[in-house]
Order: C-alpha cells, then structure tokens, then sequence
C-alpha cells in the first residue's frame, strides 16, 4: 500500500488506480510484478522511504517523456501501460515549499509547532465560539515547509484550498486535481509567491546581463536552459517591466515592499521590480 502510494506522487496514477483500496473491489495492478518488487524491496531495506523514492525516480519509466505518439494516446488514453511520462501537477504544500526553495527562502526546520503563512485579512470574521483573528508569523517561521501550516478546519488556508488540498475532516488518500484561472491568479498576487519572487531578483541582479538572469532563474526553477522562443519572450518581458516601472517609479517601492523581506538599499528599486517580475513568471 505505502510502496503504491509513493508511486502515485511520481506518476499522477498508483499502480492499481484506487490506491483507497487494494482489495477484491479495486482494479487489479496492470504490473503486480512491479508492485511487488517495490513492496519486497522497500521492506528488506528496512523501511527506507528515501531509497524507495530514488529507485522510483531513477527508474527508465519515470525517466520517459511525455511527448509521446498520437497512435500512443489513443491505445492508451490514462496510461495504464507506462509507456511514456504523464505531467503531474504538484500538491498544493509543494507548490509553496518549491517557491521558497528556489528562491532561498525555505526554513528546513523538522518539528515544533505549526506555522502561520500570509492569508487574507478577516479570513476568519466567521469563525464563532470564540471570535479569532489570524495573525501570520512575522519570523522565521513564515517560511516553514507546507506541511507545517496552521490547519483550521472549515476555514482551511486559501492558497491550500485553491490548490486542491484536501480539508482533513476524513481521511482522503487521493486528492482530486484541478486546473481554474484561480490558482493562476493565486501563484501571480499570493505574497509568499510575490516575495519569493523578490528574493529570486535579488540573486538575479548579481548577474551581469538578462541572459545569465534568464538563464540562472530557468536553472533554479526548472532545472534546464530556456529555449530560444522562451528566451526572446522573457527578453522582451523583463524590459518592458522596466519601462513601466521607470514610468511608475512608486509602484515598484509598493511592489517590494509585499513580505517581510526587505530589498538591498544598494539595488535600483526598478531594476529589482522588474527582475521580480521577470522571477514570479518564471515561478
């Protein structure tokens, strides 16, 4: 079950697609072989989750593309077969743990008490029995890993929410996955994204032209070099930026001034909301 669970992380699916349940009723594993080996391996290695997810992820089959033949997808619409990569969008803990990743600002603390991200003012002008306000951490704290944050029921964190995770009143094994122009808006305007985006500038305006700046973003966030097209677009991006920031000087102070990081005194504050906005982008 644990073995079946960590491959559904990394493939979008689990072996036998319900992974809620792999009993008579559920769909019997297309490769009970794999499931096995999994299974055997992982116990003999003495429970090791990490070698469990590198064999996984070191795998030919997790190593596929997705871009694979149209004869391909009509023989095999949900890939059930494994013969080629499926993109899966990543949890909703992930997508804001990613973000400060990349930009340097993930606390990797293990323990303690939960943690309080930015959420919107009055998120809480309904919770009765007592009133309550919500008051984010204003330290090291802000920048804990997801699956630390503060969990109230009914009034779930709105970010978590957006992003489909799951509201803990039962257990839910499998989370259903959307795509609304919400969560688009979220990762635009959300101020944990705005201020990774701001600490990502701050690395950025080090190098010493826009194609190490693309470049270095593209390495940090994707983990390969822009393409040409992706390159003249986000050109063409970051300097329009500048002129907008050049022509409303006070909007670029407003836009570093989101989060409690503070910018260097020593970087032009239009050159530096540009390069946020070039970063959030890319994020």
């Amino acid at each position: 079950t644990f073995a079946n669970r960590i491959w559904a992380m990394y493939f979008g699916n689990a072996l036998p697609s319900a992974p809620e349940d792999l009993g008579h009723q559920g769909e019997y594993p297309p490769y009970p072989e794999l499931l096995d080996l999994l299974a055997a391996e992982f116990i003999q290695s003495g429970w090791d989750v990490k070698g469990l997810v590198k064999q996984i992820v070191l795998s030919k089959t997790y190593r596929q593309s997705s871009d694979a033949s149209d004869e391909l997808y009509e023989k095999d619409p949900y890939n059930r077969l494994l013969a080629r990569q499926s993109p899966v969008r990543l949890t909703a803990e992930i997508i804001r743990d990613n973000a400060l990743k990349i930009s340097g600002l993930l606390n990797p603390k293990i323990g303690g008490e939960s943690a309080r991200p930015y959420q919107p003012g009055g998120h809480y002008r309904n919770l009765n029995f007592p009133k309550r306000e919500y008051e984010h951490d204003t330290d090291e704290g802000q920048y804990r890993r997801g699956v630390y944050t503060h969990w109230q029921r009914t009034f779930l964190h709105p970010m978590m929410t957006t992003f489909d995770a799951s509201g803990r009143d039962e257990c839910v094994v499998k989370r259903d996955l959307s795509n609304t122009p919400l969560q688009a808006l979220t990762l635009l305007n959300d101020p944990t994204q705005v201020e990774a985006a701001k600490a990502l500038a701050e690395i950025l305006i080090e190098k010493k032209s826009d194609r190490h700046r693309i470049e270095t973003a593209f390495s940090y966030a994707l983990a390969r070099k822009p393409s040409s097209t992706e390159f003249n677009t986000l050109e063409a991006f970051v300097n329009r930026e500048r002129l907008r920031f050049e022509n409303e000087e006070n909007q670029s102070e407003a836009f570093l001034k989101v989060g409690l990081t503070d910018p260097s005194a020593n970087d032009s504050p239009v050159e530096l909301a540009a390069l946020a906005s070039l970063s959030r982008a890319i994020l």
